[in-house]
């Protein structure tokens, strides 16, 4: 969700207003997801470097993300929407951690879509700390060694069970993942839009999808095996 800043710079505004600007064109995406059909949409909404910000950036950041916790939980229980948050949460103060959680708790039983917000995220992050957990599993001798193959290994990232993204958007005119799901997005379907995220609306996202639905996805094949079926 790329442009928070840029927008608000445009328009001669302090750059956290273009954040609090993005958080509603999060809500037209997660309800336009939803209606769609969509099972699970995740959103890049804090990398782990972006601690490197100014700090005031940094905690006006954290502080739209308890905002928008005590504003939206109740509608995603409306929506029938399970929130998920993934990412480095020994960076995070106690009390917005505790918040967090708890989001995820009021809304576990809920199966029409699941959201997750990766919050102090990295994609290198995802992959070590995977290691390190098969790794201490093994010391342990719980886990043989010669066991662990793509499928182990991938049920140990953040995402865990949940199927690699069919379709990667990335706003504002960048063309990078910039460290977002490294693993998972190994033939994933990337997608760059020069708009910027506040401005992110269901007519974007119709265009995103009409391009995905026009590509054939072969994930090693050729294109006249995947065409004969």
């Amino acid at each position: 969700m790329d442009g928070n800043g840029r927008w608000a710079t445009r328009r001669a505004l302090p750059r956290h207003l273009g954040h609090r600007a993005g958080v509603k064109a999060v809500r037209v995406a997660v309800e336009d997801c939803a209606r769609r059909g969509v099972r699970d949409l995740t959103l890049f909404a804090f990398s782990s470097e972006n601690w490197q910000r100014p700090p005031d950036e940094v905690a006006r950041l954290l502080e739209l993300f308890v905002e928008a916790m005590d504003g939206e939980v109740e509608e995603l229980n409306r929506n029938d929407i399970r929130l998920r948050f993934i990412g480095d949460f020994t960076t995070l103060r106690p009390e917005l951690a505790t918040k967090l959680r708890s989001g995820e708790a009021r809304t576990a039983d809920n199966q029409r879509m699941t959201l997750h917000v990766a919050l102090s995220y990295g994609g290198r992050w995802d992959i070590a700390q995977a290691a390190r957990s098969l790794a201490i599993r093994c010391a342990s001798g719980e886990l043989d060694p010669a066991t662990i193959d793509e499928e182990c290994f991938g049920r140990a990232l953040a995402l865990g069970a949940t199927p690699d993204p069919d379709l990667f958007i990335r706003t504002g005119g960048e063309q990078r993942i910039s460290n977002f799901l490294l693993w998972n997005l190994a033939y994933t379907e990337l997608y760059f839009c020069d708009t910027l995220w506040p401005d992110f609306g269901a007519a974007d996202l119709e265009r995103a999808f009409s391009q995905f639905a026009g590509r054939q996805r072969r994930f090693g094949l050729t294109g006249q095996q995947v065409h004969s079926g």
